[in-house]
């Protein structure tokens, strides 16, 4: 738990954890571990089955999340995501050296024709409109070329991160649902290390927005998780075996 009030909480959820309840989750989701610390104090606009949920992220991804405890922080927390009003922060490690120091990346986002449980980018018309923010924070040659980006969102599509940067050509390290396929095989240390991540190498590191309640500006920074930092360091020194 990051912040708590009577009207809102952030958290930083961990890898590998689900955020509400669905197919093949039934129990030991983010949700789950909410009611039992809330009991009957969240948010009922998401329904049953995602209580205070205002917007959620990936199983595999890590990060910054705020959960409505009412329903008219909800209500006010989803217009400000509506707005774009809400900043929403990520840091990412993809495999290859992205060329640009940065970019927007700006089409459309549907389910992928060939593939219903993928996202995909389609043409225009064919999905919704989804815009993300990229910068280069840092490249490495070693064992893998890869870069560590600062992205931020503009929208707030399925799998838009993980679409976009696998649609440039960079994918995020961790993904199998949106890798390339072939290319050379990954040094064994590198393969370690990214499976010890337990999810994806993109962490929501910082979120922002206006108190529903208060009208105060509320800014939240969290660091990675353990092994993503740890991944970063061998990175950075060289990748030593």
């Amino acid at each position: 738990m990051i912040y708590e009030d009577p009207h809102l909480l952030v958290v930083n959820k961990p890898p590998g954890l689900v955020v509400h309840p669905g197919a093949g989750h039934a129990t030991g989701t983010l949700v789950h571990a909410l009611l039992a610390h809330c009991g009957a104090a969240l948010s009922g606009i998401g329904g049953v089955r995602r209580p205070g949920i205002v917007h959620r992220l990936d199983r595999g991804t890590s990060g910054l999340l705020v959960v409505a405890k009412t329903d008219a922080a909800h209500r006010d927390l989803a217009r400000q995501l509506k707005s774009r009003t809400v900043e929403r922060r990520y840091v990412a490690l993809v495999h290859g050296r992205v060329p640009r120091a940065e970019g927007t990346i700006e089409t459309a986002i549907g389910r992928d024709p060939r593939d219903r449980l993928r996202m995909a980018v389609r043409p225009a018309g064919s999905g919704r409109p989804a815009v993300t923010h990229y910068r280069v924070r840092e490249r490495f040659w070693r064992p893998v070329p890869a870069s560590l980006l600062d992205v931020r969102l503009g929208t707030g599509r399925t799998h838009q991160i993980r679409v976009h940067l696998g649609h440039l050509g960079f994918p995020v390290a961790g993904d199998r649902t949106y890798r390339r396929r072939g290319g050379s095989p990954a040094s064994p240390s590198w393969t370690r290390r990214v499976a010890a991540l337990g999810g994806l190498a993109l962490h929501a590191g910082i979120l922002g927005f206006r108190h529903p309640a208060t009208g105060e500006i509320l800014h939240f920074e969290a660091p990675p998780p353990p092994a993503f930092a740890a991944l970063l360091t061998w990175l950075g020194n060289g990748a030593p075996d």
